[in-house]
């Protein structure tokens, strides 16, 4: 046990020191995007994931007014394999503008959000570059089938499998799906229908004033309307002005829903969606630097700290909870000091078991809307809330601020950051 750490709770497992905290690693205020996300088989489906990501990159550039010769280190993240994704990074990098740089591709299921914004912290603190772009793309419409050649079959028959669908059913490991993680926790946890349905209601209530006034709080960081270009990137086949796939949710509505699994409490008006879409952030090294080149305003974003962990088999929404601990510890802060909470909640499951855990007050998390309500393409899911708990925090004049989300594998990633008003 490393000297001075909490023990980790029972059947939880957390990796490194409490004790590491980003010294002196900011993000321009405003010098992030993200598009709509958009529900699989939607307007995004028949899009090439990197390409149609390096695109939307170079046009964000450019309208922030970023050089993009100023970028010096950069990471792609992606978890669905798609044509010529074996290139990842560097052609993601050479359609955006970047071809100068180059840097890994990084998976890590839903965390791959916050493991490339640790990246390139790493990278910042260590020298390794001074102005950083990680970026996330993801397509869950049309998820490739893989095919595995096996000699030893019989009659050399292979192996295959839907790289989408299969890995929401099953974790090879634990051997149950996801779906099955929400369920065991609300179990063991005692977290009722009922409790999963009010969440939900709250959720969708929070993402309405996100859409207000045509979009004002989306328009903030996302490119709206958004057209989207064919195969080849000439003709315009349709216009995105917001997320697809958001259905009209009541307590009616709610409470006719069948669950999901057979005499379990989670319906599919208590899950996400798979979606589409595609998001960037830009990391220095030094709150100088940051600021001369935010597009934003007068406001300071500092990332402080991360922090990743792992629960017992079959119970995922649980890690939420020692991921956000790990990463307050680092920060040097407690979750009463938080002024603001973001997270993935593929479950509803996920933020009643957060907000009571932590004690957060459940309106004050998810303020503009989460990834249980717009959708989950995966990769990018956790950048796009991160970006909302930078603008809600800017908006209310500052404060620190906690994004927390699972993963596959019944782990969980986490990062605190904060925001301050110059």
């Amino acid at each position: 046990m490393i000297p001075g750490a909490a023990p980790a709770p029972a059947g939880c497992s957390m990796t490194g020191s409490v004790n590491v905290q980003f010294k002196d690693v900011f993000i321009p205020y405003g010098a992030y995007w993200s598009t709509p996300f958009c529900s699989w088989q939607g307007s995004f489906a028949n899009l090439a994931p990197i390409p149609f990501a390096a695109d939307v990159t170079a046009r964000a550039l450019a309208q922030r007014g970023i050089e993009p010769g100023a970028i010096d280190g950069l990471c792609l993240g992606l978890t669905v394999a798609s044509k010529h994704s074996f290139y990842g990074t560097p052609w993601f990098a050479g359609l955006a503008g970047l071809a100068h740089a180059t840097g890994p591709t990084i998976s890590q299921a839903c965390a791959t959000s916050v493991r490339c914004l640790v990246t390139a912290a790493e990278e910042l603190e260590s020298g390794g570059a001074t102005v950083y772009l990680a970026a996330a793309a993801d397509k869950t419409s049309n998820g490739p089938h893989v095919f595995y050649p096996n000699p030893g079959g019989p009659g050399g028959t292979g192996d295959s499998e839907n790289l989408v669908l299969d890995s929401f059913g099953l974790d090879p490991w634990a051997k149950n799906s996801m779906l099955q993680t929400a369920e065991n926790v609300a179990k063991e946890a005692g977290i009722t229908r009922e409790q999963q349905e009010d969440f939900t209601l709250l959720r969708y209530a929070q993402y309405a004033t996100a859409t207000d006034d045509d979009g004002a709080f989306l328009k903030r960081y996302m490119p709206w309307p958004l057209e989207v270009k064919d195969a080849r990137g000439k003709k315009v086949v349709a216009t995105v002005t917001g997320d697809e796939g958001v259905h009209g949710t009541t307590a009616q509505g709610l409470a006719a829903l069948r669950p999901v699994m057979e005499g379990g409490s989670v319906t599919f008006g208590t899950q996400t969606h798979p979606a589409d879409g595609n998001a960037g952030m830009l990391l220095t090294a030094g709150r100088d630097r940051a600021r001369a080149m935010s597009p934003g305003g007068a406001v300071d974003v500092q990332l402080l700290s991360y922090g990743q962990a792992r629960v017992k088999k079959g119970f995922m929404p649980m890690a939420v909870v020692p991921a956000a601990e790990q990463a307050l510890a680092r920060a040097g802060i407690i979750a009463a000091d938080l002024d603001s909470v973001t997270s993935h909640n593929p479950f509803a499951v996920n933020d009643v078991y957060l907000a009571r855990e932590l004690k957060l007050d459940p309106e004050r998390m998810n303020r503009h809307g989460c990834s249980l309500v717009w959708g989950h393409p995966q990769g990018p899911t956790g950048l796009r809330s991160i970006i909302e708990l930078i603008e809600d925090l800017a908006m209310a004049g500052g404060g620190y601020g906690l994004f927390t989300g699972c993963a596959a594998g019944d782990s969980a990633a986490a990062v605190v950051l904060k925001v301050s008003a110059r």
